[in-house]
């Protein structure tokens, strides 16, 4: 059986990754979300507990069990050597999820939201390359309606690889500044081109 398609979607922090994933679904590609995947090893995963609990303490743990995200999101958003570390635990255990997924059906089209999928040089286990792209006006205003000040999202985009450079490095680029129907319009003429083609 042939192989089918892998995309790797990624973007600017609130240019809408999550909103084009569930359009791809709808184009009939399963879809992993690596947020996701992160939220749950927070969530359940004991190896995780215990390193979080050894380098930040108790301060980052929830009474109910799990891990508090915004405990650990106003550390390592503050000092580049923590985060470092949060990534080198959290990034492989991420990684190793999404490619069991992926080897699991591999007739199937898949699409990976990763949003740092150039910064960790991971498109080289990707057919094509998706870049969602918004004006930083635009990601200031999504990144405010979920609650951050202009400060931390401002620093959050910082965090990232500059969002040109992302475009010029993507197979194709989605531009998400408009409506919903103009972002639908462009996945699913990008899944008609990719599934012909292929």
């Amino acid at each position: 059986m042939k192989d089918g398609i892998k995309l790797g979607l990624t973007g600017g922090i609130g240019c809408g990754k999550s909103t084009a994933g569930a359009l791809f679904e709808k184009g009939g590609f399963r879809v992993v979300d690596c947020d996701r995947i992160v939220r749950d090893l927070l969530e359940s995963d004991s190896g995780v507990h215990t390193a979080l609990r050894e380098r930040f303490g108790e301060q980052v743990m929830l009474p109910e069990g799990g891990v508090d995200r915004a405990a650990i999101a106003a550390i390592v958003f503050q000092d580049a050597e923590a985060l470092k570390w949060l990534e080198s635990l959290l990034h492989p255990l991420v990684e190793g999820v999404w490619r069991d997924q992926l080897s699991s059906d591999p007739g199937a089209n898949w699409c990976v939201e990763i949003p740092l999928l150039f910064e960790k040089n991971l498109e080289k286990h990707f057919d094509f390359t998706v870049c969602l792209a918004s004006s930083e006006a635009v990601q200031l205003d999504r990144l405010a309606a979920r609650g951050l000040s202009r400060d931390q999202a401002k620093a959050r985009i910082q965090r990232q690889l500059p969002l040109e450079q992302k475009i010029s490095r993507a197979d194709f680029v989605l531009f998400n500044d408009g409506s919903q129907d103009f972002l639908r319009q462009q996945v699913f003429q990008l899944i008609d081109q990719l599934t012909t083609v292929s």
